[in-house]
């Protein structure tokens, strides 16, 4: 006890001596600010890094909010999107956060511009890499800013057609975000104009041989140039990439909900056939682009525009999705409506009149339909799934919150080779995430070549029909495809495009954006179908839609419009 109270004197007499300056000094926290961020190449390159977040891929599942499929969890977010919660507090669509992602990317450009960076000691491949970043940061602000516009654009109260703030330079927390939106036709081009800046300083592709160099590059030293572009940087943005977006945007642009406008149908049909004919136009439509989720080959990526890394052995989404008598969640449940939009293997919709069976539904149908959807009676997920009367818990609405509402469970984008097993143990297989397919670029085009033209017309060697014929030909369809021979008009090619679209790029993150950007309701009630035993029965009104009117257009945030008085809200939000 003498000793503590000895310890405490000195202590407190240590503590009188010591100086205020020294008391109130601040300690050093290690932490990096950004004046040494400005100078030190890992941690500028870890801010661009951080523009690379919030890419969207191909797991967003937002199809239960759209007529391809119901969630049968009760408290997931496009669940209750769809059944009449959408509103301007409670978006799970917004991607108003993306802005967050341009903040950083504008930070990054700030520091290059100070150019006292020294990536390299050697000035030539010091410059390469100043140039390539700098392409980056664009692209990605570019594709940020389009995420934005996507989810946001739409006739504000002042009934003008509205796209989003346009942020060009970071702007600290006490800053004003007090941006007013561009009208859209401005936020187009104002994109554009990232895409094309991005375009002027990336090369084409990564790990280009030395005759295939763009020229900005061409008199570099190509050693050098292979440190800066090559191989390593595979999945980065590149300008192949960044033309691929730019369809993208022009397609989105060019659709009735927005412009409706013959110059940038012919701009996206332009941009994607210059790219298509770099890979042999329709004849290089990639064999695997039906199922190429299946299985991961680094070197055979002839599917893919841009996708991300390869991860380790997971189970994750299968153990969301499998069916429960496998061990799964069941989560998402295809409809009866996207299950009748696959035609019969004849290639003509399935109609009683070309030979569809309503109690033998899935005999000579499209073989797309067996790939992307359990139907009942299949084996999957290593066990026999039954949907109807016997099937137990993967019987429709066994088990609330597992079991199919549906009749349905999902297949597509899952592997089959992965086992749930009842001890606990997975056997896990790799995935990836898919940022833009060929197919995808291909059904741009075949959509903007139409409404340019019409089903034939030519646009770089291609046309619509040629594109459409090729991916039903792929997915397995009779040939001739006596179908689409029949198909003549402008209209009729719109609406069989369309309806490949959604076979194609199912329960990719497409459909929801689609059907607000031809200005088609959301509301159509969802449909399944139910085993009793001896015969199919059609269930009409699984899970009723509740859009208003006005949801072809998002709400901006409410508490962005509430703190910023600037933004103007969408219409009826």
């Amino acid at each position: 006890m003498k000793n503590l109270i000895k310890y405490i004197v000195i202590m407190s007499f240590l503590t009188v001596i010591v100086s205020c300056d020294t008391i109130l000094e601040p300690i050093d926290e290690n932490r990096l600010d950004f004046e040494f961020i400005s100078t030190d190449p890992a941690s500028a390159e870890g801010i661009l890094l951080n523009g690379y977040s919030r890419t969207v891929d191909q797991f967003t599942f937002i199809e239960a909010a759209t007529d391809d499929a119901v969630n049968n969890q009760l408290n997931n977010g496009f669940k209750r999107m769809a059944l009449g919660e959408l509103n301007a507090q409670f978006n799970p669509a917004s991607r108003w956060n993306n802005y967050e992602s341009v903040l950083w990317l504008n930070k990054f450009l700030e520091i290059i511009e100070l150019g006292e960076i020294v990536w390299s000691p050697d000035e030539e491949t010091n410059e390469m890499f100043y140039l390539r970043m700098e392409g980056e940061a664009l692209a990605l602000r570019g594709l940020h800013h389009f995420y934005a516009l996507q989810a946001h654009a739409g006739v504000g109260t002042s009934g003008q057609l509205l796209g989003v703030p346009y942020i060009t330079e970071f702007i600290e927390s006490d800053g004003n975000f007090n941006t007013p939106r561009l009208s859209f036709e401005a936020t187009v081009q104002a994109i554009m104009a990232d895409f094309d800046a991005a375009l002027a300083l990336l090369p084409t592709d990564y790990g280009l041989s030395e005759g295939d160099v763009d020229p900005l590059y061409a008199n570099f030293d190509f050693n050098k140039y292979d440190v800066v572009n090559g191989s390593l940087y595979n999945l980065r943005i590149s300008g192949k990439i960044v033309k691929a977006l730019k369809a993208r945007l022009a397609l989105m642009a060019a659709s009735p909900s927005f412009l409706n406008d013959q110059g940038y149908y012919n701009m996206a049909a332009t941009d994607a056939s210059e790219l298509l004919m770099d890979i042999g136009g329709v004849s290089g439509l990639a064999s695997n682009g039906v199922d190429y989720y299946k299985s991961y080959d680094e070197n055979n990526d002839d599917e893919m525009i841009w996708r991300g890394t390869i991860g380790g052995l997971s189970s994750g989404i299968e153990s969301r999705m499998f069916p429960p008598s496998v061990n799964g969640n069941g989560e998402i449940n295809p409809s009866q409506n996207f299950v009748d939009a696959f035609p019969m293997q004849s290639g003509f919709p399935a109609t009683v009149d070309n030979g569809f069976d309503p109690q033998n539904p899935y005999a000579n149908r499209d073989p797309r339909l067996a790939e992307f959807v359990v139907l009942n009676g299949d084996t999957f997920g290593g066990g026999i799934i039954n949907t109807g009367v016997g099937g137990k818990i993967d019987r429709l609405d066994s088990i609330p919150e597992f079991s199919t509402k549906t009749g349905y469970y999902l297949k597509k984008l899952l592997r089959p080779d992965v086992r749930l097993n009842d001890d606990g143990s997975t056997v896990g297989q790799r995935h990836y995430d898919v940022y833009f397919r060929y197919t995808e670029l291909f059904l741009i085009f075949a959509e903007a070549a139409n409404e340019v033209g019409g089903p034939d017309q030519q646009i770089n060697g291609m046309s619509a029909r040629d594109v459409i014929a090729a991916i039903r030909e792929r997915a397995g369809l009779e040939q001739p495809d006596n179908y689409l021979a029949s198909i003549t008009s402008t209209e009729d090619m719109r609406e069989l495009i369309r309806n490949e679209r959604r076979l194609e790029l199912s329960f990719e993150g497409h459909r929801f954006w689609d059907l607000r950007r031809w200005g088609i309701s959301l509301n159509e009630s969802i449909g399944g179908l139910f085993f009793d035993g001896s015969s199919y029965i059609d269930l009409p009104s699984v899970e009723n839609r509740n859009y208003p009117s006005f949801a072809t257009y998002m709400p901006i945030p409410n508490d962005e419009v509430l703190k910023f008085p600037e933004i103007e809200q969408n219409a009826g939000w």
